[in-house]
């Protein structure tokens, strides 16, 4: 490409999209690949353009289209689609509700390249049809091609972004507590429970109300695994102090514990355990007083299959502090971006 003076390229085809922002607009005033005419050198001089660039065929570069066409190609990922080119950008959107992950460490070694630019929404982040995830451009209108290349090289083997789907999960509830088995308070946490479990696929099996009895837990948690439960949860019981048996319980119940306690705010305590693909999942009593918790960043990867890691725990510590905003933005917000 090269530039020229705008009273000068009547009769030339630009080789990019010149965008124009007047009050309750933005975007492209004149395409790619538009012959410019006498009658255009006005409208582009009253939008600061006194230089354009047109084609020039004898410059080995590639155009920002193409490039943002061959870096989303090289990302290959299925069940998404890209939007664009459009002003030199292709954007990524989703098709499918589910759970955005992306590998951070790639992410910033493509935009080391040289005039590479990828940006996306934070890894770990729950997202729904019609979303946007990421997007991709060149910084200049051209490029050389072996920049472009060193991308999709870096890409080859390594997935940048994927999306998790969401699978369909039997739930059932164990409800401990003394108080509320005899009827002295009244349980908070069913309801709560349902309401969240609504925003994935999958079913409800029961929710079965447990005296302070090891015993009485795990028998409860046993049904509703013979009943083809894939997610158990309990609920109470759940910090360290001596009369709190739900924890003993999941381990009477043959469960391999991850973690009990959690670098997050609030719901520290929190309990994730596996008992072969069931999902065990001890929630302490903050779900039910405050709208979210670390509850709520553990459901969406729990709904994927996909299984936490101790590493995983550790990088909720970043972000991992609740800033309990008066009006609560969650998931729009810096919690649980792990």
């Amino acid at each position: 490409m090269k530039k020229i003076d705008v009273r000068s390229a009547v009769g030339m085809r630009l080789c990019h999209d010149i965008t124009e922002i007047r009050p309750g607009f933005k975007g492209p005033a004149f395409r790619r690949n538009h012959v410019i005419s006498a009658d255009d050198i006005e409208h582009l001089l009253d939008i600061g353009k006194r230089y354009v660039f047109v084609w020039d065929d004898s410059a080995e570069e590639i155009h920002e289209d193409e490039c943002a066409g061959r870096m989303a190609a090289a990302l290959r990922v299925p069940g998404w689609h890209y939007e664009g080119p459009s002003e030199g950008k292709m954007v990524l959107v989703s098709d499918s509700s589910g759970l955005f992950v992306l590998d951070r460490e790639l992410l910033s070694s493509v935009n080391g390249i040289t005039d590479i630019t990828v940006t996306s929404i934070p890894s770990h982040y729950p997202v729904k049809p019609g979303d946007r995830i990421a997007s991709m451009r060149i910084v200049p209108l051209a490029t050389s091609e072996k920049n472009i290349l060193a991308f999709e090289k870096l890409c080859q083997d390594r997935k940048l972004f994927e999306i998790f789907s969401y699978r369909h999960l039997k739930t059932g509830i164990v409800i401990t507590g003394s108080e509320i088995y005899h009827g002295r308070r009244k349980d908070r946490f069913e309801n709560v429970l349902r309401a969240k479990l609504k925003n994935y696929p999958g079913e409800v099996l029961g929710a079965t109300v447990c005296d302070d009895s090891t015993d009485m837990i795990v028998s409860a948690a046993e049904k509703y695994i013979g009943a083809g439960a894939d997610f158990l949860i309990f609920t109470g019981g759940m910090s360290v102090d001596p009369d709190d048996v739900t924890p003993s319980a999941v381990r009477q119940l043959g469960a391999d514990i991850l973690s009990h306690g959690v670098p997050a705010q609030p719901g520290n305590m929190t309990m994730l355990a596996y008992l072969g693909d069931v999902t065990v999942l001890g929630v302490p009593g903050a779900a039910v007083s405050l709208p979210v918790t670390v509850l709520d960043v553990m459901l969406p990867q729990i709904f994927t299959g996909v299984r936490f890691t101790s590493e995983d725990l550790k990088n909720i510590a970043e972000g991992g502090l609740c800033m309990q905003c008066r009006t609560c933005h969650y998931p729009c917000c810096t919690f649980g971006r792990y």
